[in-house]
């Protein structure tokens, strides 16, 4: 049976990971789904149950790192082993940095412990589990851990991180026979841009950028699960982030420029 541990499993990307894979395998699945609320978890659980799953659910902070171990530690004794690790868990932001005042310049760490240590942590944690079963690590990261998009240089510097350090890793594990899956998603009909922090580090209640044609969580759900039972390196998802992986190397200007146009014009740079 495969054991797989899903982070920021409530609601979102990675609550419909879930689903999907518990449809598919049934019976030859276990998940483990974490997140912050148990009731959302215990609701996604049962949902992957009643399709044939085995599911857990165990309340978090990915923002802890004994929390994270904790989670991987619960991960085992339940099932007794875990074959593919998703980090998903994560936050966004939304604001431009001259907007950021000194005194609240604070929570550029706190979300960089939510996207990026809390997916070190967690890994870290699952690693010697992982190389044991040769199995299977994902890093879901965005669009903006690519190309650097305006009024999101928190959100960009957590993503580039994590793409700097899952790269890295992916080389190191190259003879392990684990492998590391980098999704880059682009716009997506959740709510996690509406949860994130704006320049006071406070709910933003709203996203910065044009959400007209965004991809639906079931579709980009779909290519993460099918890109990491492939394999695959890298899934990038949409045409136009396929497109700027190129110009940045060609016309970096461009890129920038398209960027600027992909948010709203109340958010935009003065």
């Amino acid at each position: 049976m495969n054991v797989t541990l899903i982070t920021g499993g409530s609601d979102g990307i990675g609550a419909e990971m879930a689903r999907q894979l518990a449809a598919r395998h049934k019976a030859g699945i276990a998940l483990v789904v974490a997140g912050r609320r148990q009731e959302k978890l215990d609701a996604v659980a049962a949902e992957c149950r009643a399709l044939g799953a085995q599911a857990l659910g165990v309340a978090h902070d990915v923002a802890v790192e004994s929390g994270c171990r904790a989670l991987v530690e619960r991960a085992l004794q339940q099932f007794g082993r875990i074959d593919t690790l998703v980090n998903n868990a994560g936050m966004s932001a939304q604001a431009l940095f001259e907007d950021v005042k000194a005194e609240d310049l604070h929570w550029y760490e706190d979300l960089m412990k939510v996207n990026l240590w809390g997916a070190v942590w967690c890994t870290h944690a699952a690693l010697p589990h992982l190389k044991a079963a040769k199995g299977r690590i994902v890093a879901v990261s965005s669009l903006s851990g690519l190309l650097g998009v305006p009024g999101r240089t928190a959100y960009a510097a957590t993503k580039f991180a994590m793409t700097g350090f899952f790269e890295a890793l992916r080389a190191e594990l190259k003879g392990a026979g684990v492998s590391v899956t980098i999704a880059y998603p682009g716009v997506v009909t959740t709510k996690l841009r509406h949860r994130g922090y704006n320049a006071r580090g406070e709910a933003a209640g709203f996203s910065g950028l044009k959400e007209e044609g965004a991809m639906s969580v079931e579709e980009c759900a779909r290519l993460i699960v099918d890109g990491m039972e492939g394999r695959k390196r890298d899934i990038v998802m949409t045409a136009k982030g396929k497109l700027g992986r190129f110009l940045k190397l060609v016309a970096p200007g461009v890129v920038e420029d398209m960027a600027l146009k992909a948010l709203k014009e109340e958010v935009r740079p003065r």
